[in-house]
C-alpha cells in the first residue's frame, strides 16, 4: 500500500498532537481477556482493565492512548478534529506506532495500546493503516500485550476481520443515541455503516468460538469482545431513550461495554447546545450506575425509567431510587431472600450478595455479620431484616428514607418547605453538590451497591 503521510514533524510533535486529540474517546478497556507471553515475545495481557482503570487486585493499569491521525474527511459538528476546524494535523506511520508502543512498554509506562483514528482519505485506507500497524506490532516486534483498536465504519469487512484476529478488543463508536441526532450533528455518517461492523464482529466471534471448539489453536477473533461510546448531552434524548439503546446493544449485538461521554463543547456551532453548567458529569455518572444495573443486577431499562419518568433522579443513585419507588417489595429477610432479590437491595453489591448466600449456609446472619461482609448498612438498613428484625426502628415511608439517605448538603435541593423531595430536571445539576472541575469524580468507575 502506498503510504501518503507527511513526515515534516518529529515523532514527539506528532505524539503531543495525537494524544491530545484522543482525550475525548472514553471507550477503552481491557476487561475480559487474559493471555500470558510465550517467552518468545514481549508483554502479556491481564484480565482486568487498562487505560487508568483498576484491576481486581487494586492495581492502576494504563495504556498508550493515541489517534493514528487527526486528519478527517468528515465534518461532525461536535468533534474537535472535524474537517472544517483549523487545528494542527498529524499522522503516524505504522512503524512509528510500533516504536512508540515498545518504547513506552519497555519503560514500564503502559501495559497495552488503544489506537483510534480520524478518517484519512477513506475508511478503507485508514483501516488498512491500522491493520498494518497491529500486524507489524504483533509479528515483527512480537508484542503480546493488550491491543484495542477502532473498527472504522464503512471500511471493508475483510480488513476488519484481519484486524480482529490480531486485536484483543475492537470498538465502533455509535457517536449519538439515535439516527436522527446522527443526521443532525454528523451528516457524513450513517447509522447502518456503524451497525454493520458491529454485527460482523458479533458474528465473527460466534464463528471463531465454534472453530476453537474443533481447533484449539485457531487464532482468536476479538477475544475481549467489542464496545461502543455515546455522547451524552449534545442532543435532546432522555435517559430512558439512552438506556433503551444501551440495553438493545447488549442484547442484540452482544457488546461488552457501552461507554457514556458527557458532551464537551469544543466547537462554536449554532447546532450545538450551550451548557451553562458545563459538561453533564452527574448525568454521565447516573448512566454508568444504571448501566451496571443492566449488566450485573438483572434490571431492565423499563424498570428504572419510563416515558412518564424519563430521567434519573439527581439526588439518588438509580438502584436506591428504584427501591424507594417499590417499597411494597421491602423489607427482605437476609437469611431467606434469594440471590436475585438480594441484588435489588440498596447497599448490597454482587460480591456481598454472593458472600451472604454462602455464609448463611452455616449460620444465621445478623447486622454485624453483614457489615463484615461488606454491605453498606447506611443504605441497606431501610430495606432489610435480620431474623425478622430491622436494625433500627424505621418507617417504610418514601420521604423519611430519602431524608436519611441523601447527604445533609443536598437537603437544600428538597422542594417546598423541605417535607417532600422531587425529581429534579437534568438542568439542575449545578444544585446537586457537584464541585466545579471535579470531572474525575464522576468517571463511571464507582462500584454500585
Amino acid at each position: 500500500m502506498e503510504l501518503r503521510i507527511s513526515q515534516q514533524m518529529t515523532l514527539l510533535q506528532k505524539l503531543e498532537i495525537l494524544t491530545d486529540a484522543a482525550k475525548y474517546d472514553v471507550a477503552c478497556t481491557s476487561s475480559g481477556v487474559e493471555r500470558n507471553g510465550d517467552g518468545r515475545g514481549v508483554g502479556n495481557t491481564k484480565l482486568a482493565g487498562i487505560c487508568h482503570s483498576f484491576s481486581s487486585d487494586g492495581r492502576c493499569i494504563s495504556l498508550l492512548k493515541i489517534l493514528f491521525t487527526n486528519e478527517c474527511i468528515f465534518d461532525c459538528r461536535y468533534c474537535q478534529n472535524r474537517r472544517s476546524n483549523d487545528v494542527p494535523r498529524a499522522s503516524f506511520t505504522p512503524e512509528e506506532i510500533c516504536e512508540l508502543t515498545m518504547q513506552f512498554y519497555r519503560r514500564n509506562y503502559i501495559e497495552g495500546l488503544f489506537l483510534s483514528s480520524g478518517i484519512l482519505y477513506s475508511p478503507d485506507y485508514t483501516m488498512e493503516l491500522i491493520y498494518q500497524s497491529v500486524l507489524k506490532l504483533r509479528t515483527e516486534y512480537r508484542f503480546q500485550g493488550y491491543i484495542h483498536v477502532k473498527a472504522i465504519p464503512g471500511a471493508d469487512q475483510e480488513l476488519i476481520w484481519k484486524t480482529g484476529l490480531l486485536a484483543d478488543r475492537m470498538s465502533i463508536n455509535l457517536e449519538l443515541p439515535t439516527a436522527e441526532s446522527l443526521r443532525l450533528l454528523a451528516p457524513n455518517k450513517q447509522r447502518r455503516h456503524i451497525l454493520a461492523p458491529m454485527r460482523m464482529i458479533q458474528n465473527g466471534r460466534i464463528q471463531n468460538q465454534n472453530e476453537l471448539m474443533v481447533y484449539r489453536h485457531a487464532p482468536r477473533f476479538v477475544p475481549a469482545g467489542q464496545s461502543t461510546q455515546m455522547i451524552i448531552g449534545a442532543t435532546p434524548e432522555s435517559d430512558y431513550q439512552i438506556m433503551t439503546v444501551a440495553e438493545n446493544l447488549y442484547q442484540k449485538f452482544d457488546l461488552k461495554r457501552v461507554f457514556y461521554s458527557a458532551f464537551v463543547r469544543v466547537n462554536e456551532d449554532a447546532m450545538l447546545p450551550a451548557l451553562p453548567g458545563g459538561p453533564p458529569l452527574l448525568r454521565e455518572h447516573r448512566l454508568y450506575q444504571a448501566d451496571f444495573l443492566l449488566r450485573y443486577y438483572g434490571f431492565s431499562a423499563s424498570e428504572l425509567l419510563s416515558g412518564q419518568r424519563p430521567n434519573f433522579n439527581v439526588l439518588l443513585d438509580p438502584k436506591c431510587d428504584w427501591a424507594i419507588r417499590h417499597l411494597e417489595q421491602f423489607p427482605v429477610e437476609i437469611n431467606r431472600a434469594d440471590y436475585e432479590t438480594l441484588l435489588r437491595v440498596p447497599g448490597i453489591g454482587v460480591k456481598s450478595a454472593r458472600r451472604i448466600t454462602g455464609a448463611r449456609k452455616s449460620a444465621r446472619l445478623d447486622f454485624q455479620d453483614l457489615k463484615k461482609i461488606g454491605v453498606v448498612l447506611k443504605r441497606a438498613l431501610y430495606f432489610i431484616t435480620c431474623n425478622g428484625r430491622m436494625m433500627y426502628k424505621t418507617r417504610l415511608e418514601e420521604d423519611y428514607i430519602v431524608r436519611n439517605i441523601i447527604d445533609i448538603k443536598d437537603h437544600a435541593a428538597l422542594s417546598g418547605d423541605g417535607i417532600t423531595y422531587r425529581q429534579l430536571s437534568l438542568f439542575d445539576d449545578t444544585d446537586a453538590g457537584i464541585p466545579a472541575g471535579q470531572a474525575g469524580v464522576y468517571s463511571g468507575r464507582s462500584i454500585l451497591r
